[in-house]
């Protein structure tokens, strides 16, 4: 039988969600507020714990940075309860590494299929240990050999998040706690300069890895990210990313060329910055954009020109000089935000 323990300072909400629990065959312990709650995790070791965010003494946020701090136990899941809305406290709870949410108010099944998933994913990890040096299975169906294989894993055990056209994933000096596959959408990676101004490093879209800081250590985010258009990403966390990468060392191999052509094409990106007419800056720019946005051939472009401005290195003022000549010679349409390549091979060839 496995053990939830239930950190929330509403009496009635405790109790109901513990016999929810109790009636599912969970044995439940409760503690009313953050201080007491990390007394029971040490002293009773559960297997998961639920833990409401606004509390009186320690909040839920103060009880995780205790509970990872102290290293009770590795893979205890830890979900938080939220106030449906409160997105801004949902994302900072999961950007400091817990492994789940539930908003309230909340149904039986809303909370017990997050309790199942975490426990689930946890005996997963456990397999993956056990595994590790038993040659004898490296045909089994849930190793992870290849980057596809680690999408699929990310899209069938990933936390989902959802971000709206704008919205901030991550920030400069945030500690990179999930690393991220777009499910839907496109992201931008920038770095704020000395003057104020934004500079793109890097653009993403449906099916790409990003966020990835490091594959094994939490460390702080050296960049921000942002959705370009709202989407839907697969979160994994970094401890859990790290013991995949312990037990599948194909995959290794596989991340690396990842990042050999992600550096490549960074250099290809800053040889271009550096030596490239304004026109080809402009064009290769837009180019960039649209294999990365648009979802189908012909499609408008929706994008800030001082966002296309940044990835081309060039101030605003003089990507919109380009942008007009390649209007005026019928090579894309541009109004507003909305651009649209017209004649793709012309594009390609301006110098």
């Amino acid at each position: 039988m496995k053990t939830v323990l239930v950190i929330e300072d509403d009496k009635a909400l405790r109790e109901n969600t513990a016999e929810i629990l109790e009636l599912s065959n969970y044995k439940v312990i409760t503690a009313s507020n953050g201080i007491k709650g990390l007394k029971m995790a040490e002293k009773f070791l559960p297997d998961i714990i639920v833990c409401d965010i606004v509390m009186p003494e320690l909040d839920g946020y103060g009880v995780f940075k205790n509970f990872s701090e102290k290293k009770i136990k590795k893979y205890i899941p830890f979900i938080f309860l939220s106030v449906k809305g409160e997105n801004a406290d949902i994302r900072k709870g999961m950007n400091l590494g817990a492994d789940d949410y539930v908003t309230k108010p909340f149904t039986d099944e809303d909370i017990l299929s997050v309790i199942e998933s975490r426990l689930n994913k946890v005996s997963r990890l456990h397999n993956f240990e056990m595994k590790k040096n038993d040659l004898t299975e490296v045909n089994n169906e849930n190793e992870i050999k290849t980057l596809n294989d680690l999408k699929n894993f990310f899209d069938d055990n990933g936390v989902l998040f959802e971000f709206d056209k704008d919205e901030i994933i991550y920030r400069e000096g945030d500690h990179s706690n999930y690393i991220y596959l777009i499910g839907e959408g496109a992201v931008k990676c920038y770095q704020i300069d000395e003057q104020g101004k934004e500079l793109v490093t890097a653009l993403y879209r449906e099916d790409d890895l990003f966020g990835y800081t490091s594959f094994t250590n939490n460390i702080p985010h050296k960049e921000t990210a942002a959705a370009i258009e709202d989407i839907k990403l697969y979160g994994i966390s970094i401890i859990e990313f790290k013991n995949i990468l312990e037990n599948n060392h194909k995959l290794v191999l596989e991340l690396i060329e990842l990042l050999a052509d992600n550096l490549s094409n960074l250099k290809e990106q800053l040889l271009e910055m550096a030596y490239s007419s304004v026109n080809k800056k402009t064009a290769a720019t837009i180019l960039k954009f649209a294999e990365k946005i648009n979802h189908r051939p012909g499609d408008s472009i929706k994008v800030s020109r001082s966002d296309l401005a940044s990835v081309a290195g060039i101030a605003s003022e003089t990507f919109v000089r380009a942008l007009t000549l390649l209007k005026n010679e019928g090579i894309v349409q541009a109004d507003g935000k909305n651009f649209k390549v017209i004649d793709l091979e012309k594009l390609r060839k301006i110098k």
